[in-house]
């Protein structure tokens, strides 16, 4: 058997008028993250880590943030395309690690529901996908409440 391990990340900045969008779970709070597609922090990391791990350039080069067709795109929508890509490379998810960094809200109540859709669209057991939070104790502009950042890891193997 053979293993992969691929390391994703993502950052965008929060705005007010927008909503905060976790692996399609909508967080009440008052700003939400800008971003040319739903700004979905999460699955952008995922699915960045997942590319690298297949060694297969990065989200960016597969969703472009000035293409027409990914505007507005939903984290889910371009999680479940890279999961084509990485079908089509012949790998399998073995699990999944996360960690959401972000002020506020505390994210413990959509935890569930989150880890829920990661499992359905990675079609993976929810044993195998970890989703932590944590704040940035009030330093950069992630700990004044002006962006959301998250990383991720996976695990593949075929």
């Amino acid at each position: 058997m053979e293993f992969r391990i691929g390391y994703g990340e993502d950052l965008h900045r929060l705005v007010v008028e927008r909503e905060l969008i976790l692996a399609g779970v909508t967080i009440e709070c008052d700003k939400g993250a800008l971003g040319h597609s739903d700004g979905d922090v999460l699955c952008h990391a995922i699915a960045d880590s997942i590319l690298g791990a297949i060694a297969d350039k990065d989200i960016g080069s597969h969703f472009p943030d000035n293409a027409k067709w990914t505007e507005g795109m939903s984290g889910l929508v371009l999680l479940e395309k890279t999961i084509e890509v990485l079908k089509r490379a012949e790998w399998s998810i073995v699990n999944i690690d996360s960690t959401i960094i972000l002020e506020k809200p505390k994210l413990s109540p959509y935890m569930t529901r989150i880890r829920e859709n990661l499992s359905k669209v990675l079609d993976i057991d929810i044993s195998c996908v970890s989703v932590k939070a944590k704040t940035n104790e009030g330093l950069s502009e992630i700990g004044s409440g002006d962006a959301i950042a998250c990383r991720a890891v996976c695990l593949l193997s075929r």
